[in-house]
């Protein structure tokens, strides 16, 4: 009877009440995990640290960490060696001080060793694909893991790190905590702490740092290797720049003494070449050491004893560095550095395995394979090709090689003459610029990027007052332009039957115990179509047997683009085999000109030489997929009438009366007389008129767009 009426009192009462219930449910449950959770942690907590009655005396034994070649052969060493000079917090300026607090934890002074508000911060960011300037763990969690714990990426390990942060906030002061992290973070170049950063970076002591200098140091830590300035200047100044901002944004500075500083210059330390040691695949265990440094800190790389194998096949990376001697001598630079530089990057398009990377003459820390974000020129042209494949052309399409007008921009060819109606093959095969812009404009320059995205590229800039939606990105000039790595990824693309396979450079991580801690689980997916790969690759392989890469013809089927900007900054090739695709970049630091350098010269001698030796003994084969199009595919583009050149206007770009044949003989015996851009410099093209999908600003002044036939 009891029951009866409460199940009789439960059926009246209210929507409202019974939300009611819900909820005080639901608090009771999250009581309870919280509950099991804080004990769970107490019991790991009193496991791992019965030891431990002075948290700052606690110092683990270092050990080195190895890396090994795709054969498991060790091929470097990653010191445990330190480079530490321990300072008292009063030593250090009020503005790194400051600079810290804002960059990596602005409550520091507020929270009690964990910041809740920070972690949803976090994790909020994440869920919407963006990046936050401070992360989700305070300077109290980071001095908790980087001095007291392993790297594990467990629920474990990071319920200690909480309980190791509470209990330093309850055993030091904020200002010894601060002291202590600030005398252990690691910034690169082997040196712990702010002292020996002060030392390294600009050669004084901690206490004499300008805010200029005290700004670049603290952007330092959140990547040392990337943001190193004597490895990356331009990625370190962009950080300390967020850096300013950030200080700004917290009240430690005024905007106009942020500003200011943001342009003052740096004088950093010229490191000692007779101190580098630079053996063997040097640029690939740098990048090694950056990607292990970001994903587990450096304590884990210096001090683990991490047992480190990749992807660097030693005999690719031999033939490239013996390749890469082919470098021009120009000059040097006010660094000492020799110039052009180069890179060379390979990999195996299936697998996503680097096989070789050099990033340089071996001379600095630069890594431009990786690093450098240099303008593609004529390389980024089978983008459009794609995109135009996966919309109805095929390389049988014909289009009008005629004068065009887009805002106040004509965009040329590089002989300033026209061939009127072509095929998409030819138009890929000669590089021809104004039938490529035509294929982009019809597209609308918002697919071309998408499947440029698609393929891994991660620089292209689509919003803000400079950006690549417009139509001389078909050509190649980009508001910040591409890495060699990257771009040699997406054609891999190409070679791997459309399906694009993200790059690999560590296959696994074991701990000094030889337990795994991480495998290489790369990010496949679908971009093109497997004809649509298949009728580009077709289109590719002429560019080498009667195209502007006829120079890279191995004996044996090949596909490949060159690129050349218009004022001669940048000088590309990229090509592939079935079975691995490589690319060849040749600039100056400074991005002036190379003086008459261009893809289908240097860089295709080089490639030539490296894929020769690098494909020694193993047997050739035929690229796979059919090469079919639909019954609905475009058999003529249509020119735009509202941006297509009167005769009268085009009079002075006579059309070209030789056929596409004659012409590539032709092409083959001239050399390239003196700048002939194809957009003027300084002068971006404006945007084409809807629907054609080219609006947008255009990039910064002096981008360069593809040079044309090479």
């Amino acid at each position: 009877m009891e029951k009866r009426s409460q199940r009789s009192h439960q059926q009246q009462r209210s929507p409202k009440k019974g939300n009611a219930t819900k909820h005080k449910t639901l608090l009771g449950i999250a009581i309870v995990l919280l509950v099991m959770l804080t004990g769970i942690g107490c019991g790991f907590l009193t496991a791992s640290m019965n030891t431990k009655s002075d948290l700052a005396d606690d110092i683990r034994p270092p050990a080195s960490s190895l890396v090994y070649d795709a054969n498991g052969n060790e091929i470097a060493t990653i010191h445990a060696a330190e480079n530490r000079m321990p300072v008292k917090l009063d030593q250090v300026p009020k503005n790194l001080q400051d600079a810290f607090v804002a960059v990596e934890d602005n409550r520091f002074y507020d929270h009690i060793g964990v910041d809740p508000r920070g972690i949803a911060r976090a994790i909020w960011a994440n869920l919407r694909g963006r990046t936050v300037s401070e992360g989700g763990s305070t300077i109290t969690q980071q001095l908790a893991k980087n001095a007291y714990l392993t790297q594990d990426r467990t629920l474990k390990r990071k319920i200690q790190e909480v309980f190791l942060a509470l209990r330093l906030e309850h055993q030091y002061t904020k200002s010894e905590i601060l002291e202590l992290y600030l005398n252990q973070i690691y910034f690169g170049q082997g040196a712990y702490g702010v002292q020996a950063a002060a030392r390294t970076y600009f050669g004084k002591d901690v206490e004499d740092l300008t805010l200029n200098e005290c700004a670049m140091l603290a952007g330092i830590p959140k990547s040392p290797n990337y943001y190193s300035p004597l490895n990356n200047l331009q990625a370190a100044q962009e950080r300390k720049s967020t850096v300013l901002d950030q200080m700004v944004k917290y009240g430690y500075l005024d905007s106009a003494t942020a500003e200011k500083t943001k342009t003052e210059k740096l004088d950093l330390v010229k490191p000692d070449p007779k101190s580098e040691d630079k053996g063997e695949a040097s640029y690939f265990v740098d990048y090694v050491t950056q990607k292990l440094i970001d994903k587990y800190g450096a304590d884990a790389v210096y001090k683990d004893g991490l047992q480190v194998y990749t992807t660097i096949d030693m005999d690719m990376q031999r033939a490239a560095e013996k390749a890469m001697k082919g470098l021009p001598n120009g000059r040097k630079d006010s660094n000492g550095v020799m110039q052009p530089q180069g890179s060379l990057v390979a990999i195996d398009p299936h697998t996503g395995y680097v096989k070789a990377m050099v990033g340089g003459r071996g001379t600095d820390q630069f890594n431009r394979a990786t690093m450098a974000e240099r303008q593609p020129g004529s390389a980024f042209k089978p983008f459009v090709f794609a995109a135009a494949l996966e919309n109805k052309f095929t390389p049988s399409t014909v289009i009008n090689d005629s004068p065009i007008k887009i805002g106040d921009w004509e965009p040329q060819n590089d002989e300033h003459t026209f061939s009127g109606p072509v095929t998409m093959r030819q138009v890929a095969q000669h590089s021809m610029n104004v039938p490529t812009v035509k294929i982009a404009q019809k597209l609308g320059i918002e697919k071309v990027l998408y499947y440029a995205e698609e393929m891994g590229i991660t620089t292209l800039v689509k919003d803000g007052p400079h950006n690549d939606n417009n139509l001389s990105s078909a050509l190649g000039g980009l508001t910040k332009g591409v890495t060699p790595l990257e771009l040699t990824s997406a054609y891999g693309t190409f070679a791997n039957k459309g399906v694009h396979v993200d790059p690999v450079v560590i296959v696994k991580v074991l701990d000094r115990n030889g337990k795994v801690i991480d495998e290489a689980n790369p990010e496949q997916r679908n971009v093109i179509s497997e004809s649509s790969a298949a009728e580009l690759t077709s289109m590719l392989q002429d560019v080498i047997r009667a195209g502007t890469g006829r120079r890279a013809n191995i004996g044996r089927p090949a596909a490949g683009k060159t690129g050349t900007t218009s004022d001669y900054h940048d000088a590309w090739f990229v090509g592939y085999t079935p079975d691995l695709v490589a690319s060849v970049w040749i600039g100056n630091d400074d991005n002036t000109s190379l003086g008459g350098i261009y893809g289908g010269t240097v860089p295709v001698t080089i490639w030539k030489n490296f894929m020769t030796e690098a494909l020694k003994g193993i047997p050739a084969k035929d690229f796979e997929g059919a090469e079919s199009s639909g019954g609905d595919s475009i058999g003529s583009l249509e020119d735009d009438k509202s941006t297509a050149v009167s005769k009268k206007s085009a009079e002075p770009a006579k059309k070209e009366t030789k056929s596409t044949e004659t012409k590539a003989k032709d092409d083959a015996k001239k050399q390239p007389q003196g700048q002939q851009p194809a957009a003027p410099q300084g002068q971006a093209p404006a945007a084409a008129p809807a629907p054609s999908g080219g609006g947008g600003a255009a990039p910064e002044p002096g981008s360069s767009v593809s040079k044309g036939r090479n």
